[in-house]
């Protein structure tokens, strides 16, 4: 687990570098979440259950960082409770109008003994919006721990500032085998300072009650 912190620094005090002195100009932001279920690349990490999850960001230019947790249930494989996340990076726009990210993940179980399941992904990204509001994208995300890759893309259109519809398609690629592809298709709407989202998630994986197709319900609030 120190040399997954370890790495993690070194990442994020390259970025910061990059990004030049923080300020005070810097902001911070928070956010909180009820879900009928945590559904992570296609796969429930609640057990099927409700789940309750925040944040705090912060942002000064092109650098962010932040933390985030989440309940969680791996039912018998695990006695972990919690997950929780750190985050930073870089990320920008182009002239051209294409969005770019660069940064690290690490995930972390802290009410666990079993180390094995902490992992540091590094992240890229591109995005494109149009002026009809239309916007596609595409991530990639490499686990340099157990040499796992996750590629995802995604689509949508925000029919006004309050209503936008979103598809993803996404392939996990692990380097122990048992590959599998994840798809979703989702609805937000905002309303008193709400996000409402309606979700469709399904996968190719057979005989696993947490990979099966499921709709997901979640109420967040920014802060």
């Amino acid at each position: 687990m120190r040399m997954k912190f370890y790495q993690a620094g070194v990442a994020l005090a390259a970025m910061l570098a990059a990004a030049g002195t923080a300020t005070a100009q810097g902001e911070f932001s928070g956010n909180v979440a009820l879900s009928s279920d945590y559904v992570w690349r296609g796969v429930s990490q609640s057990n099927g259950d409700l789940a309750i999850s925040g944040g705090f960001d912060y942002t000064n230019g092109m650098f962010y960082a932040g933390t985030w947790a989440s309940s969680i249930d791996f039912d018998s494989d695990s006695d972990a409770n919690v997950e929780l996340d750190f985050y930073g990076g870089l990320a920008g726009e182009l002239s051209n109008g294409i969005s770019w990210d660069l940064g690290v993940i690490y995930y972390t179980y802290p009410d666990t003994e079993d180390d094995d399941l902490d992992f540091l992904e590094i992240k890229g990204a591109l995005g494109y919006s149009f002026e009809s509001g239309l916007s596609v994208g595409g991530e990639a995300y490499y686990d340099i721990d157990n040499k796992n890759l996750y590629l995802n893309a995604t689509t949508g259109y925000s029919f006004t500032d309050a209503f936008s519809v979103d598809a993803s398609l996404g392939n996990y690629q692990f380097d122990a085998g048992d590959d599998y592809t994840n798809w979703s298709l989702g609805g937000t709407y905002s309303a008193l300072g709400f996000d409402f989202d309606l979700r469709y998630w399904d996968t190719d994986i057979d005989g696993s009650n947490l990979a099966d197709e499921r709709v997901v319900f979640t109420i967040s609030r920014a802060m």
